[in-house]
């Protein structure tokens, strides 16, 4: 593995990356690469690096799992801030620089993303014929999870809340940064919260992959764009590339089991895959052995299918 520096072009910052290299790598040699984006309030070094980069390169891919923008080893301010359009700008720039390295074929590029990652993911497909396949793993629609859950189903009050907070900040007050899931499994608990999805991600952070470059959090003053996003515009018309999506059976609050079934639904790619993980709920798909394995089971031949290696 090699941690790099990819220069974020018209930005006064850079973005952190790890590329993950296949077995008896020669740089002598062309190889097919990913680019694998870790979920919302996420980093690296998490499910994106550790599991599924790890399985790509394995099999034979060059991989590339940067961190977002304002967030983990990247820079850019105010950080925690969550910008889907930013996020997609970081993907291309991450293939902008993938496609300068003399061991990448250029022409078999691939996406890959976990839940928000997901997302964002598949709305550089959409807009990004260089991605030669998409995989979406447990893919979130972010702007739609935001007019709903996030803003308890309340989006225009949540945007004037937004407004106020910024308003506020601007005039010196503290930032408001609020925590995706709980401090821990027994705060929520206590809380009172049943929900499969934010059960799973506070085990997941809290206990399974604690990792300090996570921020699992967002800055209030700077979310407004996500309220107006939507992952999946147009996927209709121009979502032509290979697509797999991938989510379990057992549904949760963020989603991920009817945004997978829309998406599936929308795109006009002609070559299309949907594996639905039996038994099994959106955290588990994150680095759970057995229903990570069920996925790449899947995903592995589908990417050597559509980009050799």
């Amino acid at each position: 593995m090699e941690t790099v520096t990819i220069r974020n072009p018209g930005m006064a910052w850079d973005m952190a990356a790890n590329i993950l290299f296949p077995p008896g790598f020669d740089a002598g040699k062309r190889y097919p690469a990913m680019i694998s984006n870790h979920p919302i309030g996420s980093c690296k070094e998490q499910t994106s690096g550790n599991v599924y980069g790890a399985a790509m390169a394995k099999a034979g891919f060059v991989v590339i799992v940067p961190d977002a923008s304002f967030q983990g080893g990247s820079g850019g301010g105010p950080r925690w801030t969550e910008d889907p359009e930013q996020r997609v700008k970081d993907y291309r720039d991450a293939i902008d620089y993938a496609q300068t390295l003399p061991y990448v074929d250029p022409e078999r590029i691939g996406i890959l993303g976990i839940c928000g990652g997901g997302g964002y993911s598949i709305k550089a497909t959409i807009i990004d014929k260089r991605i030669k396949a998409l995989v979406s793993i447990t893919g979130v629609n972010f702007g739609r999870l935001m007019r709903e859950g996030f803003s308890n189903f309340d989006p225009v009050g949540a945007l004037q809340n937004m407004a106020a907070q910024r308003t506020a900040e601007n005039a010196g007050a503290d930032a408001q940064i609020n925590l995706f899931v709980p401090a821990s499994l027994d705060a929520a608990k206590a809380a009172g919260i049943a929900d499969i999805d934010l059960l799973g991600a506070t085990d997941y952070y809290r206990n399974r992959a604690p990792n300090a470059a996570a921020g699992t959090r967002m800055l209030v003053s700077h979310a407004a764009p996500a309220m107006a996003w939507d992952a999946f515009a147009f996927a209709e018309t121009l979502l032509t590339q290979p697509m797999m999506v991938v989510f379990g059976d057992q549904p949760g609050g963020f989603g991920a089991y009817r945004d997978g079934m829309e998406l599936y639904g929308r795109a006009v790619s002609k070559n299309k895959e949907l594996v639905v993980v039996e038994g099994w709920s959106h955290y588990d798909l994150y680095d759970q052995p057995e229903p990570v394995g069920i996925a790449l089971a899947r995903v592995i031949p589908f990417l050597k299918q559509h980009l050799g290696g």
